[in-house]
């Protein structure tokens, strides 16, 4: 039997139907799906969602939307799939404007005609969704390799526009009409996995796209020598762009691999100067060199799409301490995650087998928080906060299990712009740490 649409939610969207199965959120199933088509009908969603006392979650391409927690409620799935237009792109200014739907693969080919790049390259999650949408990716805070050298989502965006939960529409930083005094709203949204709003349009500053890229590879044996190849590659005068590790399963070789961009002849030169500096000098020994990545550079850890995915931050000099706390921690839970990430900007991930005992891989995240030190920090007195340890994704039996956000400081200054934006909780409730 169909579900009659609400009126309020039918006048303000011209396209809204019942959900399917395909649409839960983290196997929570909405009752409907609105897709707007631009801001102004984006506003008068959730106006209307406000109105009927609904809750409400925004999708993109759903790359990531099984990342976090599953939220308390899911009402309505806002998806963005027809905000997917190029509003503006100064090439000149190296700056770019788009709504919220639009595929980061879609962008690149678009901005590939003028030689440029949005410097933003975050794994896929194996769905066949590709990198993800713009909105998608800034509100996960999702990044890969090129984030050593661009950093990440919060840090290339200049501007940003957003529809709050009662549908007012706000804006701050560049290329926008309105700002809203007070608030950096990129860096607030970034990360928030919808929970303060929906995200509907984006600037974003570019870079020219390299005319020549060398990715040199090495194996080191252990811990320490994986950190004195990062360090090494990392802190040279040869500006990687990035510096990646990955190492499938334990007893293997950690792989190293350093990215260098720029022109041809200068990429030629300090891929030799590189080649030499990992290497001890002679030919024979040095790290072989290619213009194309390994098999698996922006994969590995950071892909899976089942099974539990774990974010490790922590301060890029102490690599050798968390590589052997990752595999202490595996060791006493029975477990062999695979490693991989950008080493140099201290982010690994640690992905577990889908079919992994959720007490294991529980034990497993408690010993890892406790050794890379995610808790502290927030307190007048307390040591510096370490490093920490998220679970991005995991099956239900580990969510049931684990905390997946850990300890946070900060939360109360969290929940109160909570509390600012989103006074009734209606957006993503309780998919951000603390039950936010």
């Amino acid at each position: 039997m169909a579900v009659r649409i609400p009126e309020p939610l039918a006048q303000a969207c011209a396209d809204v139907s019942e959900a399917g199965p395909g649409d839960a959120v983290a196997g929570v199933a909405p009752r409907f799906v609105a897709r707007p088509a631009g801001v102004t009908e984006a506003a008068a969603v959730l106006a209307a969602a406000s109105s009927l006392g609904m809750t409400a979650v925004p999708r993109g391409s759903g790359t990531r939307l099984a990342w976090g927690v599953p939220p308390a409620g899911c009402d309505l799935v806002v998806d963005t799939s027809r905000m997917n237009k190029v509003l503006e792109h100064a090439a000149g200014d190296l700056v770019v404007r788009v709504q919220a739907g639009v595929g980061l693969d879609q962008l690149a080919g678009v901005l590939a005609e003028a030689g440029q790049r949005l410097a933003l390259d975050p794994p896929g999650a194996g769905n066949g969704s590709g990198a993800g949408t713009i909105g998608g990716v800034l509100a996960t805070g999702a990044a890969g390799p090129l984030r050593l050298r661009y950093g990440t989502p919060r840090d290339l965006a200049i501007g940003i526009t957003v529809v709050r939960a009662d549908g007012t529409v706000a804006s701050s930083g560049g290329k926008v009409v309105k700002n809203v005094a007070g608030y950096d709203l990129g860096k607030l949204f970034a990360g928030s996995y919808g929970t303060l709003g929906l995200i509907v349009e984006a600037a974003f500053r570019l870079h020219p796209r390299p005319a020549a890229t060398s990715f040199v590879t090495l194996d080191a044996a252990g811990p320490d020598e994986a950190r004195a190849a990062v360090a090494a590659a990392a802190g040279s005068p040869l500006a990687p762009s990035a510096v990646e590790l990955d190492r499938p399963a334990r007893g293997e070789p950690y792989r190293i691999c350093v990215l260098l961009e720029g022109d041809a002849d200068g990429v030629a030169e300090r891929t030799a100067r590189m080649t030499e500096l990992l290497g001890s000098g002679s030919a024979p020994s040095r790290p072989p060199a290619s213009p194309v990545p390994p098999a698996w550079w922006r994969g590995g850890a950071a892909a899976v799409a089942d099974g539990t995915l774990i974010r490790v931050a922590f301060w890029a000099a102490e690599l050798a301490r968390v590589l052997g706390a990752i595999d202490a921690a595996a060791v006493a839970a029975g477990l062999d995650p695979a490693i991989g990430g950008s080493a140099a900007a201290g982010v690994l991930y640690a992905a577990v087998a889908e079919d992994a005992p959720a007490p294991a891989v529980a034990r497993f995240v408690t010993d890892l928080r406790a050794e890379v030190g995610s808790g502290g920090g927030s307190l007048p007195g307390a040591p510096p906060q370490r490093g920490s340890a998220v679970v991005l994704h995991a099956p239900a039996g580990v969510r049931a299990a684990v905390d997946l956000w850990g300890p946070v400081p900060g939360l109360g200054l969290m929940r109160a712009i909570k509390d600012q934006f989103d006074p009734r909780h209606m957006m993503a409730p309780g998919r951000f740490a603390g039950g936010i």
